[in-house]
């Protein structure tokens, strides 16, 4: 069996005012890396033994916080990029019910259906994840590993691991740094035994 720890990466200024994100590389702001660190301290214990991370800065970097915490290098995972956004990346979602509306309401409202203008569908978030996730799994029996990734690509893995299909997307919710954590079983498959705890940002004045 491998234990599984799912991060999302800490805040930053397009969560804060809700831009589409996917590969346009923005940085945590100061609320995000401290986020990262009260999630790093919540992992001290936890035996994680390798940790991997999306290549784009904002993940990257929580994952270098939480790895600095541990004693731990990070691994970049091209499998755990964010989803494409096509056209939409760096619009707000006012933007993007402007000029796209159709793909939008498609989106929100079937969203296993929808394909981004010039980018990705959640069908292509799954598949390469869920490579990801299975080919760390077999030379890590046993070990405990982190995986630190976007919003989007948490709640597609979530989604597969937990049994369900995409159409199930907007009932999946992650924040930032929000850990979740599942176990893969060659023989059994996915257990998850949590999702979307955010217990450790209690402390901090802005969450």
């Amino acid at each position: 069996m491998t234990r599984f720890y799912l991060v999302r990466h800490g805040q930053t200024e397009w969560n804060r005012i809700e831009r589409f994100r996917g590969r346009v590389d923005i940085p945590l702001n100061a609320t995000g890396v401290a986020q990262a660190q009260a999630a790093a301290e919540s992992l001290v214990g936890k035996g994680i033994s390798a940790i991997f991370s999306s290549p784009l800065g904002r993940a990257l970097k929580t994952a270098e916080i939480i790895g600095a915490r541990l004693g731990l290098p990070v691994e970049k995972l091209d499998g755990l990029v964010d989803m494409d956004y096509g056209e939409w990346q760096g619009l707000t979602p006012d933007e993007v019910a402007q000029e796209y509306s159709s793909p939008l309401d498609l989106w929100l409202k079937h969203p296993e259906q929808a394909r981004i203008p010039s980018g990705e569908s959640l069908d292509d978030v799954r598949n390469r994840v869920l490579a990801a996730v299975y080919d760390l799994a077999s030379p890590h029996p046993e070990r405990p590993l982190l995986l630190s990734s976007h919003k989007v690509v948490c709640k597609v893995l979530l989604c597969a691991v937990l049994g369900l299909d995409n159409s199930h997307f907007w009932q999946i919710e992650q924040d930032n740094t929000a850990i979740s954590v599942f176990d893969y079983n060659p023989k059994m498959g996915f257990s998850v035994s949590l999702v979307n705890d955010t217990c450790h940002l209690r402390s901090l004045p802005s969450a």
